[in-house]
């Protein structure tokens, strides 16, 4: 078991980069999830997606907790932070194709798939921050699934909303696939145990876990040989134009407001 104070400058290096994806890709979907509020098709599943949003941000506010004990102020990892320093998926930061409801729900599932197989190889980490935390995330989790899930199965039953689907995840799946995207430390991480298994076994339990179930409902899925890997994969700094506005929009109150200004209780005598 590693803490804070025993890291090596290398071992820290690779913390680091296992947060910031951590912390960015639930960030940035739960931004996007907002979106929906007031627009879902039901009210249970506008409540429901904002509870799942609201979840993410939670979840979000853990591991960015845990950069802060790193010793990164929150305007450093957020507010103020280069939108091209970010390191989330692309999944999460695509606009929603316009009321396409289908779109949420694929995205959905399949950023929580993976989610939920990413943080089950976190349980055991060496890293005593991540390793105390990952419990709460996990036990929030299962119903993100079920949502998603529930209503696939639901539009998959009728031909209009099966085509919507499958609309979807020819878009979509490409960019899932960038949620496996290695960094700079990949290595390290696994090697130090702070990630109990590597991104390629990830990728492939995902891969037979998604591609089987959508088959199912009648989607088809494109081998993952056959997709084209994206321009902009996110892990690396690059992103959509889509990206560019998103983060224009969560930051603007913080920089419109001042509070990057000290906060002054009187004026200048």
């Amino acid at each position: 078991m590693i803490d804070r104070e025993e890291l090596s400058e290398r071992e820290r290096e690779a913390v680091e980069e296992l947060l910031f994806r951590l912390a960015d890709d639930e960030f940035v979907i739960a931004e996007r999830y907002t979106e929906w509020q007031i627009y879902a098709p039901t009210i249970e599943s506008d409540l429901a997606l904002a509870n799942i949003a609201q979840d993410e941000f939670g979840h979000a506010r853990l591991w960015y907790d845990c950069l802060a004990d790193l010793g990164y102020a929150e305007a450093e990892y957020l507010w103020e932070r280069p939108s091209t320093d970010f390191r989330h998926a692309t999944l999460c930061e695509l606009a929603f194709a316009e009321g396409d409801w289908a779109d949420a729900v694929v995205r959905s599932y399949l950023y929580d798939t993976a989610e939920r197989l990413r943080l089950e190889a976190l349980v055991d980490s060496s890293y005593v921050p991540i390793r105390d935390r990952v419990g709460k995330v996990i036990a929030e989790e299962s119903y993100h699934r079920e949502h998603a899930s529930n209503w696939l199965d639901r539009l998959a039953s009728e031909s209009e909303g099966r085509e919507r689907v499958q609309n979807a995840t020819g878009r979509l799946f490409p960019h899932a696939l960038t949620l496996f995207e290695p960094g700079d430390h990949e290595e390290t991480i696994v090697e130090s145990g702070f990630r109990t298994d590597s991104l390629d076994d990830l990728r492939t339990e995902w891969l037979e876990t998604v591609v089987p179930y959508l088959e199912s409902i009648g989607i088809e899925v494109p081998g993952p040989e056959s997709v084209e890997r994206p321009d902009a994969v996110g892990r690396d700094g690059s992103h959509t134009d889509d990206w560019d506005d998103l983060h224009e929009s969560f930051t603007a109150t913080y920089h419109e407001l001042g509070f990057a200004e000290p906060t002054r209780l009187r004026g200048e005598p």
